[in-house]
This record gives C-alpha cells, sequence and structure tokens, in this order.
C-alpha cells in the first residue's frame, strides 16, 4: 500500500506524510478521535469559522517540524534520518490526550487528570502495539532526550504546537493580526550547544510573533463570550456530575455517562485499559448529544443552562482587574433566586466567577527564547531587542470576570 499520501492543507498548501510510521500513526483509532474534537472548543459562538480540529492541527505542526528539521540540516546540524521521524511522531501526537471540546472541559469531566499526561501515556500505549517504534519520541516528547532541542522544537516558548496554532487560528478566525511570521522564524532557526536559538537579525520577528500571541489570547481565546460559552459548558456538565452521583437520572452516552459518575484519577487511566478505552471514544459529539438531551430535563439548572448554550443566549460577562466583592456576588445569587424562582444554592449555580490571566512571554521562565548575536553570544531575546515591548508584553495581565443570565438586569 502506498503510504507516502498527500494532505491538502489550507493554511499550508500540500502536506506530504514522509514515513510510514507517521502514516500508520495518523491511521490508528486514537488519532482518528481528533477529528472530532474542535481546536477551539466554542469559540465559533463568535468566530463562525472557527470550526477546525486537533486533527488539523496535529497534521501543521508536524508539517511545520519538516521545515525545521529541514532548515536546521541546511544549516549544518547533524539530524538523523531516526531523529528526524522521532520529532516529527512527538509533535504530531502532542495533542493525542485532548478529551472532549479541548480545554473546557478538563477539570469539569475528569479529576485532576491533564491532557499532557494523557497524551503521554496513549503514545506508551502506541508504542508497545508499534514494538517500540516510539521510543525517541517518547523521550523527545519529555525532553529527556541528551539532544534539547528536539524538545524545544515540540514544547517551548517557540515551538512548533504555538506557531500552527497561531497560524491555523487566525486563519479560521479571520484575525489577520494573529499570524505570527511562522515562515520567517522556522529559517532563522539554528542550533548552539545543542540548545535551540534563533539568529539575531530575527528579532524583530520573534516580537511580532509575541504579539501576535498576546493578542490571539485576548482577542480570541480569552474573549469575554467565549469565556462565558466556555464557563456555561463547564457548569453544565458540574451539574450533570453532581446530580448523577446524587443518583438523578441523567442520560448521556455510555463513556460520557461513565465519567460523569466517576472521580477518575490519572492513576485509574494508566492502570485500567477500559477507562482509557472509554476516554478514547470520547469526543465532541458525546457533549452536544448530551446537552441536547438536558435541555429537556426535569433539573431546572440544567435544563436551563442547556438551552440558553444551545440558542447561544449566553451570560452577559463582566470584567475587571480586582476581585468581585462578597456582597456584590450576594446580591447577584438574589437576583437569580428571585427570578428563577430557586432556592440560593440551586441559584448560586447560575453566577460564574473566576480570572482569566496571560502573558505573551516568560522572559525569566524556562526555555526562555535565545538569539544568537553577531559576535557569537547567546542572549535572551528581551535583552537582544533594542525594543521596550518584549518586556513590556512578558507582564502578566490578569482579569476577574463574573457571569449571570441577562434576565435579571
Amino acid at each position: 500500500m502506498n503510504k507516502k499520501k498527500i494532505f491538502n492543507d489550507p493554511v499550508y498548501g500540500f502536506v506530504t506524510i514522509p514515513t510510514e510510521l507517521l502514516f500508520d500513526l495518523i491511521e490508528h483509532t486514537y488519532f482518528q478521535r481528533l477529528r472530532r474534537i474542535q481546536q477551539l472548543g466554542l469559540t465559533m459562538f463568535v468566530y463562525p469559522g472557527a470550526l477546525h480540529t486537533r486533527f488539523h492541527h496535529a497534521l501543521g505542526a508536524m508539517h511545520l517540524m519538516t521545515l525545521a528539521l529541514r532548515t536546521l540540516k541546511d544549516k549544518g546540524v547533524k539530524i538523523s534520518a531516526r531523529e528526524g521521524e522521532a520529532a516529527m511522531a512527538a509533535i504530531l501526537l502532542h495533542d493525542i490526550g485532548h478529551g472532549p471540546l479541548s480545554h473546557a472541559l478538563e477539570r469539569s469531566i475528569f479529576d485532576d487528570v491533564h491532557h499532557e499526561a494523557i497524551s503521554l501515556h496513549l503514545m506508551r500505549k502506541l508504542n508497545a502495539q508499534f514494538g517500540g517504534a516510539l521510543d525517541l519520541a517518547i523521550a523527545i516528547f519529555e525532553g529527556t532526550y541528551d539532544r534539547p532541542f528536539f524538545h524545544q522544537l515540540v514544547s517551548s516558548q517557540l515551538d512548533m504546537d504555538r506557531l500552527d496554532y497561531l497560524n491555523r487560528d487566525s486563519f479560521y478566525t479571520g484575525v489577520q493580526e494573529g499570524r505570527p511570521g511562522a515562515d520567517r522564524l522556522i529559517k532563522m532557526l539554528t542550533v548552539v550547544d545543542e540548545r535551540l536559538v534563533l539568529e539575531e537579525k530575527a528579532v524583530y520577528s520573534i516580537e511580532n510573533f509575541l504579539v501576535s500571541r498576546r493578542l490571539m489570547y485576548w482577542q480570541v481565546y480569552l474573549h469575554k463570550t467565549v469565556t462565558s460559552a466556555e464557563q456555561m459548558v463547564i457548569r453544565i456538565m458540574q451539574r450533570a456530575r453532581d446530580l448523577v452521583r446524587a443518583g438523578v437520572q441523567v442520560p448521556a452516552a455510555p463513556n460520557l455517562h461513565f465519567f460523569l459518575s466517576r472521580n477518575v484519577k490519572q492513576r485509574e487511566f494508566e492502570q485500567d485499559d477500559q477507562i482509557l478505552r472509554r476516554f478514547t471514544r470520547l469526543d465532541d459529539t458525546d457533549v452536544w448529544g448530551a446537552v441536547k438531551l438536558w435541555a429537556d430535563h426535569p433539573d431546572k439548572v440544567l435544563n436551563y443552562l442547556a438551552q440558553s448554550l444551545l440558542d447561544r443566549h449566553l451570560f452577559k460577562i463582566t470584567l475587571q482587574t480586582e476581585p468581585f466583592d462578597d456582597e456584590f456576588q450576594l446580591g447577584i445569587v438574589d437576583l437569580i433566586a428571585e427570578h428563577f424562582k430557586l432556592p440560593a444554592h440551586d441559584a448560586a449555580q447560575l453566577m460564574l466567577t473566576g480570572r482569566i490571566s496571560n502573558n505573551a512571554y516568560d522572559a525569566d521562565g524556562q526555555d526562555p527564547i535565545d538569539v544568537l548575536t553577531k559576535s557569537g553570544r547567546v542572549v535572551n531575546v528581551a535583552e537582544a531587542s533594542d525594543l521596550p515591548n518584549i518586556r513590556a508584553i512578558s507582564q502578566r495581565v490578569e482579569k476577574h470576570y463574573i457571569c449571570y443570565p441577562k434576565e435579571i438586569l
């Protein structure tokens, strides 16, 4: 069978699958599930075109990895065929552990189970199925391989994951200001002492990348309406979970119902293959199917939240720099209770609070973006730039939010 397939990607054009192992990984049921998980969760409530999937993103990140490896080889970096394939496999599988609606439900369906840990566990399962062919890919993914620049290409503050999702998300949302200039950044990559750096002439391109990332976070990923929608679906799952565990009948697909009814820990994922099998059959269709059913549920809180989400009747959201005081929150709960004729405990379920934060670059964190100066020194990009923007956008900005039904106004 011909396994050198070509995908026609709307962002990059033709994308080639360069090896048989990568093709077989893409064909595997674990990876095919990513077709049914949207990359941006509920962002389509604000940007109607944001309907692309984790499958798109993984293929795109793999494509950028092939370009990065080719650039490094052209600059004399020794990269074997085995290392190249492993790096591409690591980036291809980096999101394989995502659950339904990507990040939105990571902590409401599961308890302290993170997609990175599930990704690693699934990679190990695949490695067993493929006779150890992913040993090096897993070492690169974990950061234990003795050539750290490979891990940096997969996971760092300027990796192929970030370059693709910024490129792809700006394309599908139509937010053109979010394009990170990936082509030029990749062309500027090089390696010094087995660590990834960029040539000094890339400083302004790095700055553009960081500004684009900051803009995409506030304008897309943390958009206040998207935040409202995501908090609503999180509360829907929490309410359904609480009802199920209290013995109330709540219809759902069997695999979703299993996780709603049980407090599954990371250790159980790793020890029980049946739990892992249930997880790998979960996707967005399970969640949306359940939300449609719950719009007719006798529980007033659950059916109101579900119907509101289906109709895009989203909660009003207010943002401010300081936390909302307790008296104000109690006042909101009282208004909800009065309007919907609910007891105070149930009324509190229709008020959502929390905080969002973002810094586009952590100048003092692990894996900073390093620049190779013309004099041969390697310095943090925050020192290499003669503009103050990079230091400025490395400052964390935090906002507190409160969401509640518009009817109470």
